[in-house]
């Protein structure tokens, strides 16, 4: 066992018994570094991640391998998302050098932590355009040996250009950016949508919630039909095909094809969130029922297998998992969505003679249904998606709908009991501040718009933990994660300000007033440790931890929302508190600093577009009470 060993980190006790001398991130890794004077090889990723498990097994486990690392490197292990400040840092110069990022990722740094050389996965002989991990490491450690200066040259010019990708832009003199920025990212999103199968682009496609939101809020905000049909077809089209656990509930990470049929199956706490929120905001909208019970159903999944015996929710679940047995693969290995999988003998073993209309349901085949098998891992197997919908089926097999409905949901409940005795997937259970800020808002939000009392009390349960676990009233202090009975990592400005919008949202749906003195005390804190006086917004980090060679402002929403995006919403919705109205001058500031991102590279920032978008439709209907002779109505729907 190295180093890794004494973790809580899931990830990180994952790798506790590779041969490699692994270090956590901390003092003790650097100094040993300066005083051997060797470069640290970081390597980031996350307990749920299938690449990287397969580079672990392909690299890590080899001694050939671990010895190299060890006498030549002083090896570093990080889980991103325990530490998103260290992964944002490294992930950007990734990016900047190779026009791609990823996970695993790995970074090659001086003692002074600053960057030389960096990627993503590599495999562990050269192969399909990847150099090989073995091979890759004796090339460095030769630059290291032998061209020492030019190593530390390129070192410091990274460092100098993440700082400068990292400083803030000035705010923009010309005020709040007006609402043409908000017609352009409409525009932009259209151009890039997919039409036939939902989304944007092309393969892979990921179901970005924020996109979602931001177009939801632009049909509340114009009446426009456009923003809310691509918002609607996309979630349409999500919840047919195989990234939805049609089975289970919840919804896997991305589809790999662009019909969303084959799916990596990870499962994320922040992607059920989020998309919880997008389906009733959608299901509003829209009067589609179908999509406000989906959203139900994910929210069961949640609290039937991510919900911990406090009330807490946990991170994720993995996309590898062992086949049951007599299933193929033959050989008994770990593969990713085993548990998901399945061969049309076991259905029909299953469920006998309802058997063939759940298969034309699900598009089940002797031979396999996957459209694409990279690997190999699905011949025979069966992705489920709907291949045809309830009514089509009532409609070809003259049946009432009714009948047809009660049946395919008796089938799912078999499946899903069937589906119970095989080996599970990894689950990650720490918990992380952020990622329950966001489940708790979905469940405040599923409370309020689906009228189940069970949600309210799982949304109250999970802040009563954060309020007792994760809070240090003393010191004022937000932890990041609770894992086993301890903390661990101050909080960032993303867990301040997810957990903020995840208690106002509580509040709003019922739960008490305390949650929104907790909301107000956070986002004072928040402030106070983060805020841009200069360029408003949020650094992510304090700015206390010395490791850091950048303190960044995390400015872009990917899978999950920044906390500047999110932080931003829930001053709007905080500026009608008592004594918030103070508020203004920093939503306007916060607006003024992302002009250039939000007017050059909209869709960067869906989330803080939608923010933007909720700003002018409130100062529209204040300006159409003004001008009326009576007031009228206009509640905010929801951040």
């Amino acid at each position: 066992m190295n180093r890794l060993a004494s973790e809580l980190s899931p990830y990180l006790l994952q790798h506790a018994s590779n041969p490699v001398d692994w270090h956590p991130w901390g003092e003790e890794a650097f100094a040993r570094a300066r005083l051997e004077d060797r470069p640290v090889f970081l390597s980031i990723g996350y307990a749920t991640c299938h690449w990287c498990h397969v580079m672990a097994h392909e690299s890590f486990e080899d001694p050939a391998v671990a010895a190299q690392l060890n006498a030549r490197f002083v090896p570093v292990k990080v889980d991103r998302e325990e530490r998103p400040d260290v992964d944002r840092l490294y992930m950007l110069y990734v990016q900047a050098t190779t026009g791609a990022g990823g996970w695993p990722m790995s970074v090659w740094l001086t003692p002074d932590l600053e960057p030389f050389f960096g990627g993503t996965y590599f495999p562990p002989d050269n192969r399909g355009g990847r150099p090989g991990f073995a091979a890759l490491l004796g090339e460095i450690a030769r630059a290291w040996r032998d061209d020492r200066r030019g190593v530390a040259d390129a070192a410091r010019r990274a460092a100098a250009h993440l700082r400068q990708l990292a400083a803030s832009p000035a705010p923009s003199a010309g005020g709040v950016p007006g609402t043409d920025v908000l017609d352009r990212a409409v525009a932009e999103l259209a151009a890039s949508f997919d039409r036939q199968r939902g989304g944007f682009g092309r393969a892979p496609k990921f179901p970005r919630a924020s996109e979602l939101l931001f177009l939801l809020q632009e049909h509340r905000r114009t009446g426009s039909e456009a923003p809310l049909e691509m918002a609607v077809r996309t979630l349409r089209a999500i919840a047919s095909g195989g990234i939805r656990d049609h089975i289970g509930g919840g919804f896997h990470r991305y589809a790999v094809d662009p019909d969303w049929r084959l799916p990596h199956f990870e499962k994320m706490l922040y992607d059920q969130a989020q998309l919880v929120i997008a389906l009733l905001d959608a299901a509003d909208a829209s009067s589609d029922e179908a999509l406000a019970e989906i959203a139900g159903e994910t929210l069961d999944y949640v609290l039937r297998d991510m919900t911990g015996p406090d009330g807490e929710f946990y991170s994720a679940e993995d996309a590898d998992s062992v086949p049951p047995a007599g299933a193929m693969p033959a050989e008994r290995r770990a593969s990713e969505g085993a548990f998901y999988l399945w061969s049309a003998e076991e259905v029909d073993a299953l469920l006998g003679d309802r058997a063939p209309l759940v298969s034309e349901h699900f598009g089940i085949e002797r031979q396999g249904n996957a459209p694409i098998d990279p690997h190999g891992e699905f011949a025979g197997r069966n992705l489920l998606h709907v291949a045809m919908p309830a009514e089509a089926l009532a409609a070809r097999h003259r049946l009432p709908l009714g009948q047809v409905r009660r049946l395919l949901a008796g089938a799912k409940a078999a499946m899903l009991a069937a589906r119970a005795a095989r080996p599970r997937p990894l689950r990650d259970d720490k918990v992380l501040a952020a990622w329950n800020g966001l489940m708790i808002a979905a469940f405040a939000r599923g409370a309020r718009q689906l009228g189940r009392a069970a949600y309210l009390d799982a949304a109250c349960r999970a802040a009563r933990f954060a309020k007792a676990r994760l809070w240090n009233p003393e010191a004022r202090t937000l932890f990041r994660r609770w894992r086993a009975g301890a903390v661990s990592v101050e909080g960032f400005a993303e867990d301040y300000a997810c957990l903020v919008w995840g208690l106002i949202e509580l509040y709003e749906a019922g739960g008490g007033p305390e949650w929104l003195d907790w909301a107000l005390d956070l986002q004072h804190r928040q402030d106070d440790l983060f805020w841009d006086r200069s360029s408003g917004g949020w650094f992510a980090t304090s700015g206390r931890d010395r490791s850091l060679i950048v303190r960044m402002k995390d400015g872009h929403d990917g899978a999950e929302p920044s906390a500047t995006s999110v932080g931003v919403r829930n001053l709007l919705a905080l500026a009608g508190a008592q004594g918030e109205r103070r508020r203004e001058a920093d939503i306007a500031l916060v607006f003024r600093g992302s002009a250039a991102r939000l007017a050059e590279a909209g869709r960067s920032v869906p989330m803080l577009l939608a923010a933007l978008s909720e700003w002018h439709g409130r100062r529209r209907r204040h300006v159409v009470r003004a001008g009326a002779r009576r007031p009228q109505g206009g509640g905010r729907a929801g951040i």
